[in-house]
């Protein structure tokens, strides 16, 4: 699987580029691209064809003009992939402005989250560690950050609810994106896949050896219906809220 790293060209360049802060010529032929266009047609490839199908070359041969007549925009793949990011990340709702308390902004931005991975998995493939930092990305933070001001939490609690609700849908995206692919590639569902091997398993899943998984195998848990995002969605709000409630109680806030 290809893995990319977000800001890993010229940090500079890749924020002006963000920020669309750099001065164009005033003289001169008018540009026949722009910074944006050029990341929808790359964020387009991606999403057809994956990341590892990501080149100047081929967002060139989609925009219909020459590799060359790229780099006058963008100056390489590094910065292009900023712009992708963040021009993925603006599709994200802004908790702010979202209707109802804290709990059901972010379950509402949790699912439109969970929908943005599985639209463009390849964004699963890119480290984040050091993010762009574009207007998109800081936007959002701000409103997140602005929703949350209201449980009465201090910075540093509101930071890391944050960054728990993000970690949560990013590592149940990469499992779902996961699964879908494993389906593609061998034309086979989870279901008929474990299906293919259960007579084997069932007589290597033995109760001597392992009693609690076979119990649970032949009362059919297993093969139970349960949308294990939202459980654990549910499960995580559950914890977050508690740990507001007993700040409160800690602190006597209302």
């Amino acid at each position: 699987m290809t893995t990319e790293y977000s800001a890993g060209g010229d940090p500079t360049r890749s924020l002006e580029l963000l920020w669309g802060v750099r001065e164009r010529p005033k003289r001169g032929p008018r540009p026949k691209l722009t910074a944006p266009r050029i990341a929808e047609a790359a964020i387009e490839v991606a999403d057809a064809e994956g990341l590892a199908a990501l080149s100047m070359r081929r967002v060139a041969e989609r925009l219909g003009v020459s590799p060359m007549s790229l780099y006058t925009y963008v100056p390489g793949k590094a910065e292009l992939l900023d712009l992708m990011l963040d021009t993925v990340q603006g599709e994200a709702p802004l908790l702010d402005e979202l209707p109802g308390g804290w709990r059901a902004r972010a379950e509402r931005w949790a699912r439109e989250s969970l929908a943005s991975y599985q639209r463009h998995p390849w964004v699963l493939q890119v480290a984040t560690s050091r993010p762009p930092m574009g207007p998109n990305e800081l936007t959002w933070s701000e409103s997140a950050l602005r929703a949350l001001a209201e449980t009465g939490l201090p910075d540093r609690e509101m930071v890391a609810v944050v960054s728990s609700l993000d970690n949560y849908v990013k590592g149940a995206a990469r499992a779902a994106v996961d699964a879908a692919l494993a389906e593609r590639r061998t034309g086979m569902s989870d279901e008929q896949h474990y299906r293919a091997r259960e007579p084997l398993l069932a007589r290597l899943i033995t109760p001597d050896r392992f009693p609690t998984m076979n119990r649970l195998h032949y009362a059919g848990v297993f093969d139970a219906p349960v949308d294990d995002f939202e459980f654990g969605l549910q499960r995580l709000l559950d914890g977050i809220e508690h740990f507001i409630a007993r700040h409160r109680d800690d602190t006597g806030g209302g």
